[in-house]
Parts: structure tokens; sequence; C-alpha cells
């Protein structure tokens, strides 16, 4: 099967991007204060459900995964980009890493106790969003959560520079309201609703939702 070219792009770019966007993003630590508790929650979710490990998909150098980790969460890191995941090994060698597209996640059914989708949907087009969910009910297990954040609004974007390097990915922000569809038509109740206004180092609107697989775990 011939990898939809989006995927190809996003990797590319932030192979391309890696080493310089480490220097340029803030540790979680330097997030938001709305941000890192809506991470607490979810860690302590995660822990009093316990069904399973957690995946956070987009990882990128492997901070958030890390910052679960400490957090009492059994974490491990996904994310299209090689060099990303050679980061994020040599800075958590103890953490688990690997590359891998959110599209077609190589985890067994109902095998995860949380996923993580933490500003790592919006280069996915619309049109594959009802997959990359679907990927999301079909890994988690019953009563597994979700904590998606990510920008929010109706833009779509097509930079030509990205952290110092030309990179040839596109973003696209999409209504709260229209991600909550989504999600609850790919069989994930939508439980809780954090939205942002620009502010601090975010420039536009920015929120996260927190969902669930229904069943117990």
């Amino acid at each position: 099967m011939t990898e939809p070219s989006y995927l190809t792009a996003v990797r590319e770019s932030y192979d391309t991007v890696a080493a310089d966007y480490v220097e340029r993003i803030p540790p979680p630590a330097a997030m938001d204060p709305l941000s890192r508790a809506m991470l607490a929650a979810f860690a302590e979710l995660v822990r009093t459900s316990g069904p399973g490990p957690v995946a956070d998909l987009g990882c990128g150098p492997g901070r958030v995964t890390a910052h679960l980790a400490g957090l009492g969460v059994p974490a491990f890191g996904v994310d299209l980009s090689p060099k990303m995941i050679a980061l994020a090994r040599h800075a958590y060698p103890n953490l688990r890493f690997t590359v891998g597209s959110m599209t077609a996640l190589e985890t067994g059914d109902a095998e995860l106790g949380g996923i993580l989708a933490w500003y790592s949907t919006h280069h996915t087009p619309p049109q594959w969003l009802p997959a990359v969910f679907a990927e999301f009910h079909r890994t988690l297990a019953p009563g597994g959560c979700l904590l998606w954040g990510d920008y929010v609004g109706e833009e779509r974007l097509q930079p030509t520079r990205g952290y110092g390097h030309p990179v040839s990915y596109e973003s696209y922000l999409l209504p709260l309201d229209r991600l909550v569809g989504l999600l609850e038509r790919a069989g994930l109740v939508v439980t809780a609703r954090l939205e942002q206004e620009p502010g601090g180092r975010a420039n536009r609107p920015h929120a996260c939702l927190l969902a669930r697989k229904p069943g117990k775990p």
C-alpha cells in the first residue's frame, strides 16, 4: 500500500528540523499551567483505571513521554520521524520509543490504557482523521482514556520553513466541535474540554479534550 503523501512530508520535515526543534520547543515544565494540569489529570485517570500502558503518539523527542512516566504512568512513544525517535532514545534510554504512524499502530486491539495525542494531529488532513480516531478506538482498552491537545480554528497552513529549515508539511486547524464529533463518531465519549485563547507562546486558540472508550477496564 502506497503511503499517503502527507505522511512522507511530515516524516521528511521533522527529520530535517529535529535537532533545532529540541532547542526551540520548551519542556513540559515550561508549559502553561492549564496544559500541565490536563496532563496531570490524564495521568491520574490512567493510574486509576489501570487497564494498560499509554502511547504518546507523535512523541517527538520524548519529553512529554518522560513527563508522563514521571507522573507514574507506564508510557511509551511513537513518532513518524526516525531522527526524532533517535533523539528520544538517547535522552530517555529507560523508556520505549518506536517509529510508526498513528494511522496504523503496531498495537493489538484493546491493549492501551491511554493515548496521548499532544499537538500531533494537526498535520493530518481532515479526511484522514476518521481513520486515525478509529485506530485510537481500536487500540484503547475498554475504559481507556484519550487526551488530545492541539490548536483549533478553521485554517489550512502551508509553511515553507519551520524551526529554521525548509519544510513541506501542512497544518489543518479545525473547530473544536467538529473534532468532538469526529471522536464521538469513532466511538469515543468526550468527558471534558478545555479551550484557551492565544497567549504566551501560543499565538492561536488551542484546546484539550479528554475522552474515554466505553466499558469497564
